[in-house]
């Protein structure tokens, strides 16, 4: 049976019906239609079941405030569970499933839960999953786990495409009902720069639903006006089906764009994620209507009053033929006229006020609606559609009642502002006791770095509930955030609406007042998880005094909702319970995000081979056609090994030892880190960064450097360049480039915010290529065009110019031991220079190696490795890097720290050679042990392998290791315990164990 009206429907195009499905039904809708008025509309009235208790449920409300009508949308790889039907667009084709039930919506074997609910109260879970101990594994948890979540998880791929958006603005407003178009056009009128977003898919808001005129016209002739004028801004970036979901620090929005949930399979994303800087926020959320509390309040039928208005005036479906209203404010009486203007009955209106006298209420009676004073609903008959209701006297514990016959109860408890946002990064909150509802306290904004507030309220969303209020509030924080923002003065008048006269809200928590505990366990706060009045005042009398406490004990407003519907009512019947105000009780937390947002949202593009994109040199291709033998190093794929024929990776990596040593080795270093630090500042601010001095580094020259955090620990090395006065250029590991340009950036903009310096990450902008072993200067000297001498370029300098007809910085460094030198290029010549060394060295025995061979070769050269010989917890003094750390000036980050009693210990574990008696190989992982346990049982460790190859060098293995007292026991012998073997014994050396003097790169 259709219960369309076709005389309404302002939202509905009827010219395009559109077909879909719901648990394997054929629908019909029109194009402008939710999933929840297609089905409404169709006098589909039971859309889920409960958590708990699987009761049947149906839509509650219009929006993203529904807890109800929730299904699984979509199917295969376009599936997704917990889609509010309310606020799904329908589309040809459209496919949805109802949730939490077996074996069919309509008949459900969870629903003998209900049976229970005596031995079901809240927290049972607590108490009854405890004892026997052995009964968890084998009935709680499984129980749980099976019962547990609403909707079914998706089982394959998803099929679509998100993304991510950056976007900038002076002044964005969150919200695009008239509240936000006035916010927006005031700001607009400074001449910063506006963004406007709605969650929905229309602009105006409930204004056009609820009437009233603005500057003359029709609200909703005025919200067509507004619209067109902030398009045609050329300062106006306007957008729908977008919600700003979480606010944080310095004017950061995050904001969740529906863009093809309405079109899927298009060639647009999903959803896009937008991240958005602002100088000032406009949060015109508006308010959400309450519901009451009363015996019966969750039977399909009942609604929210603003929710069946809406369903009746965008969409032309009525609820009900006949409907009783009740509540305890003035707006609830629109819905009532709404209904009769359509020629439907309204039994009564049921208000909970002593004595009603407002123009609405006298609107209502002229109308010929029966206006019944003092009254409530004491129960409502019904199971899965409303049937009737027991009308009661709202003082007292109700009486006998009158029963009424209806299909429908619209309910308002009043109006409650979405603070979510203003709460987000500290907004603090008042109780408007005359209006029974928290509201945003000016005096206590989120304030930014400059201790101006940087969010603002406006309309209803700031507690103005009239139209005239909320326009006049909404055009000042407009106003003001665009002063705020530099704008210019504007003489834009404020949007005027007509007074409205209105009768104060009566605050009611529970209805009737006095109902005893059978009623009270039958009246629902959180529809979605059963949670009920009893239940709050059941956690009140075990102590639970917190609302955060009772919210989690409870499971109030846990739900996919987060209690848009049920926290207020919620505390305030736990501060009846307390006896005590409301303020006192306060509120729960409201934290990001304040709508459900998709993981596919969050994710972006990070997804499939994009997951953890895959970095690669400008000379991959080369090396994948020599046969590399891969190793991942942070994002990067370096070349480990190059294989030969049927040569294993260790045999390649003995091949390119030798002859790196002996001849000429090609290593690409383009991963290392590469950031620029320039400005007058830049000397004293790497002072600070690294342990030694950088600022007295001369231009041409290169000094290594070794950088701690605050707590001392060594973080990342390099060697660093000073290019000229005022210009550093700084190298990182592979891993650490991002990593510590962010440790950069934190310190320049939490520390020394004043200090003249600039920072930007090169690594990509250069290849780097290194050209190592005895005859490296010979390879570089066939390319000609620079001196490469040991007099034109000693060790650690660097010199530009063009080598072999290619501009580049040509380093004398050496991480080998050998003579050295890297090469940097811009990225797009990397392979050319690549290939001219490749052709230049074929006559010298030139070969590429890989990262293994790098490591080999500088761990007989006794230079460490951050991640190898450090693990978060070593500083530079247990390396033996005492020489790296300046004695000339009186601060570095971590200096301090390493001062402290524990960091100067003689105990520490220091930096040693490992020789193995035998000439093995010890473990990677392996300990250095001590005669004897410890306390616990254990055996006594002194000491730890850091780094263990075989050297095809010195024809044996070596190892560098962390030992108790290391550098005083050369020549000990020590024991290290293996895995399914014997130990290894070793004896303590020195780390270097290759030309201790340097001579070999020094040449």
């Amino acid at each position: 049976m259709s219960t369309r009206l076709e005389s309404l429907g302002r939202l509905i195009d009827r010219s395009q019906p559109m077909t879909f499905t719901f648990n394997g039904r054929s629908f019909k809708g029109y194009a402008g239609d939710t999933l929840a008025s297609a089905l409404l509309g169709a006098d589909q009235m039971m859309l889920g079941r409960s958590f708990k208790y699987h009761r049947p449920r149906g839509a509650v409300a219009s929006g993203a405030e529904e807890p109800n009508a929730l299904v699984g949308l979509g199917q295969g790889g376009r599936f997704e569970p917990d889609q509010r039907a309310t606020t799904t667009e329908i589309f040809p084709g459209l496919v949805a499933k109802s949730q939490n039930h077996w074996p069919s919506l309509e008949y459900d074997i969870g629903a003998v839960n209900s049976l229970f609910a005596r031995f079901l109260p809240a927290g049972f879970y607590y108490k009854t999953f405890m004892a026997p101990p052995a009964a968890w594994k084998t009935v709680f948890e499984p129980f749980i786990r099976q019962s547990a979540g609403l909707g079914a998880v998706p089982e394959e791929p998803d099929a679509d495409r998100y993304e991510h958006l950056y976007h900038h603005a002076d002044v964005a407003v969150v919200g695009g009902g008239v509240a936000g178009l006035a916010a927006a056009k005031a700001a607009a009128a400074t001449g910063v720069k506006v963004l406007l977003l709605e969650q929905s898919a229309h602009w105006g808001g409930r204004a056009p639903v609820d009437g009233g005129e603005i500057d003359g016209m029709a609200a909703e002739d005025w919200v067509s006006a507004s619209v067109a004028e902030l398009e045609a801004a050329p300062n106006v970036t306007m957008r729908l089906r977008m919600q700003g979901f979480g606010v944080y620090d310095h004017g950061y929005l995050i904001a969740h764009e529906r863009v093809g949930d309405h079109a899927p399979g298009e060639a647009a994303p999903r959803h896009r994620l937008w991240r958005i800087r602002a100088g000032r926020i406009v949060t015109a959320t508006g308010a959400l209507e309450r519901p009451l509390a009363f015996a019966g309040n969750d039977v399909p039928g009942v609604m929210l009053a603003s929710a069946m208005r809406d369903y009746l005036v965008n969409w032309g479906v009525a609820i009900g033929r006949r409907v009783v209203v009740v509540t305890n404010n003035d707006d609830a009486y629109r819905t009532a006229l709404a209904f009769k203007s359509a020629g439907l009955d309204v039994a009564a209106v049921l208000d909970a006020r002593a004595s009603v006298i407002s123009p609405l209420a006298q609107a209502a009676r002229e109308a010929g609606i029966s206006v019944l004073e003092g009254r409530g609903i004491g129960a409502v008959k019904g199971r899965n559609r409303v049937s009737g209701v027991l009308a009661v006297r709202q003082q007292g514990d109700g009486g006998a009642g009158e029963e009424i016959a209806c299909d429908a109860v619209a309910m308002s408890g009043g109006w409650s502002p979405v603070v979510h946002l203003w709460s987000h990064c500290g907004g603090k909150l008042l109780w408007d006791e005359a209006d029974a509802m928290f509201r945003p306290d000016p005096a206590r904004a989120p304030s930014g770095a400059d201790g101006a507030g940087f969010v603002l309220t406006a309309g209803s969303a700031s507690g103005a509930l009239t139209l005239a209020g909320g326009l006049a509030d909404a055009h000042a924080a407009g106003k003001a955030a665009g002063r705020a923002m530099g704008g210019k003065a504007s003489r834009k008048a404020a949007p005027k609406a007509g007074a409205e006269a209105s009768q104060p809200i009566a605050p009611v928590w529970i209805m009737p007042e006095g109902a005893g505990p059978a009623k009270r366990a039958k009246m629902w706060l959180d529809f979605q998880n059963d949670v009920k009045v009893s239940d709050v005042q059941l956690a009140a009398r075990e102590g639970y005094q917190s609302v955060e406490h009772t919210k989690r004990y409870t499971t109030l407003g846990m739900a996919t909702d987060q209690g848009k519907l049920s926290n207020i009512n919620g505390l305030a019947v736990l501060s009846q319970a307390l006896s005590q105000p409301i303020p006192a009780t306060g509120t729960t937390t409201f934290r990001p995000p304040y709508t459900p947002v998709s993981f596919g949202a969050i994710a972006g593009e990070a997804a499939g081979e994009l997951f953890q994109p895959v970095r690669q040199t400008p000379i991959h291709a080369w090396h994948e056609a020599h046969h590399a033998h891969w190793e991942p190093v942070g994002h990067w794929r370096r070349p480990y090994a190059y294989l030969r024929g049927t040569e294993t990776p260790a045999d390649a990596v003995t091949r390119e030892v030798v002859n790196t040593r002996e001849n000429v080795g090609l290593l690409d270093a383009s991963t290392l880190g590469k950031i620029v630090v320039k400005g007058p500042d830049a000397g004293r601010f790497l002072d600070m960064l690294y342990t030694g001095m950088m600022s007295t580094l001369p231009v041409g020259k290169c000094r290594y450097g070794l950088m701690c955090n605050e707590n001392g620990f060594l973080i990342d090395d390099g060697v660093v360049a000073r290019l000229d006065d005022d210009t550093w250029l700084c190298h990182t590991t592979t891993g650490g480039a991002d990593r510590i340009h962010a440790h950069m950036e934190e310190w320049l903009q939490t520390e020394w915010w004043d200090w003249r310096v600039y920072t930007a990450n090169l690594t990509e902008q250069y290849a780097q290529i290194a050209v190592v072993g005895p005859k490296a200067r010979a390879v570089l000297e066939a390319l000609g065009g620079m001196d490469v001498s040991r007099e034109a370029l000693p060790f650690m300098t660097w010199a530009e110019g063009e080598l072999g007809g290619f501009p580049v910085r040509l380093f004398r460094i050496s991480f080998s031991g050998e003579l050295s030198y890297e090469i940097a290029v811009p990225a797009s010549m990397g392979q050319a220079l690549w290939d001219r060394l490749w052709q230049a060295g074929q006559t010298r025995g030139i070969m590429p190696y890989g990262t293994e061979t790098l490591h080999v070769l500088r761990a007989e050269k006794g230079f460490i490795m951050i991640g190898d010989e450090t693990d978060g917890t070593v500083i530079p003094q247990d390396l033996g890097l005492n020489w790296a750390i300046s004695k000339k000036k009186d601060d570095y980050l971590g200096k301090r720290a390493q001062s402290r009693s524990f960091m100067a210990s003689e105990d520490r574990w220091r930096l040693v050679g490992l020789e193995t008696l035998d000439g093995s190989v010890i473990p990677d992982g392996a300990y250095v042990v001590a005669e004897g346990r410890n306390a616990n049982g254990q055996r006594n460790m002194q000491g730890r392998v850091t780094s263990t190859y075989y050297s095809p060098t010195l024809k044996r293995g070596i190892a560098m290791g962390l030992v108790a007292h290391g550098p005083e026991r050369m020549g000990e012998v020590v024991t290290i315990p293996t895995i399914g073997g014997p130990a290894i014994k070793a004896k303590i050396v020195d780390p270097v164990f290759y030309d201790k003097e340097g001579a070999k790169q020094d040449v």
